[in-house]
């Protein structure tokens, strides 16, 4: 008896078929030329995509009025915190405004190293014969 003829290898079934694949090239294609598209639209070759490493510095700004500050702005100074700007605030309300930046001396816990720490972001008051008024 003559040996059978063997069936033709079929390829898995997992496999795409020969139309499936050129509809997956296609949604390729087409993302990709999304792709270059968004990223000439951008900049592209000319690099005027933002660069994080290259932008300046920024520098803040945090000057406090001892006079309105209410205790969290206060405590956020260097070398106070917030029982410090709670006895600040307390001094303020029972004695009246501070007429000048080294009255806060007065307050219980501050000493010479605290003032100078402080100094740079305190703002200047202004003296009462600058003021308007009676």
């Amino acid at each position: 008896m003559p040996p059978s003829p063997t069936p033709p290898k079929r390829p898995p079934h997992w496999l795409l078929r020969h139309c499936e694949q050129a509809v997956v090239a296609v949604f390729l294609a087409a993302g990709l030329v999304s792709l270059i598209g968004w990223w000439a639209y951008h900049g592209g070759a000319r690099g005027s995509l933002v660069e994080i490493e290259r932008t300046g510095r920024q520098h803040a700004s945090f000057v406090v009025d001892v006079n309105a500050a209410a205790w969290p702005e206060l405590a956020d100074l260097p070398g106070v915190g917030r029982n410090l700007a709670e006895r600040i605030v307390k001094s303020r309300v029972e004695n009246g405004p501070y007429a000048d930046i080294e009255e806060l001396r007065r307050v219980r816990g501050i000493g010479p190293r605290t003032m100078e720490s402080m100094r740079p972001y305190l703002r200047p008051i202004p003296k009462r014969t600058a003021v308007a008024g009676p």
